[in-house]
């Protein structure tokens, strides 16, 4: 069974920043492309970036482009999320999730094409 444990949010004023940490357990962490979305209240869940399994492939929803990072460190079995000049519009539970199939990309934005998911961590930006 494979999880997925999110950490490093909190409450951060505008124009901080944050670094959110996905550690997954799994021998097979360097096959799955990942990705991080996020779910404000009284909102649908929405993609905000992604990785590819080699880690050379990085994706990001235009409302973030600029501003976040997405990395991982296969040794560490870690995905990661640097959120820079952060704003009160992305406050919101932030979750990471593994792809379905391995060695694959897909459609990154697709959250159909991710089979797991962690619990979330949240994130809230002050005015």
């Amino acid at each position: 069974q494979v999880q997925l444990v999110e950490s490093g949010g909190g409450l951060v004023q505008a124009g901080g920043s944050l670094r959110l940490s996905c550690a997954a357990s799994g021998r097979t962490f360097t096959e799955y492309s990942m990705g991080w979305f996020r779910q404000a209240p009284g909102k649908e869940r929405e993609f905000v970036a992604g990785i590819s399994y080699g880690g050379s492939r990085t994706y990001y929803a235009d409302s973030v482009k600029g501003r976040f990072t997405v990395s991982r460190d296969n040794a560490k079995n870690t995905v990661y999320l640097q959120m820079n000049s952060l704003k009160p519009a992305d406050t919101a539970d932030y979750y990471c999730a593994r792809k379905t199939k391995g060695l694959w990309v897909g459609v990154m934005t697709a959250s159909s094409e991710y089979a797991y998911w962690g619990q979330g961590t949240q994130v809230t930006v002050s005015s």
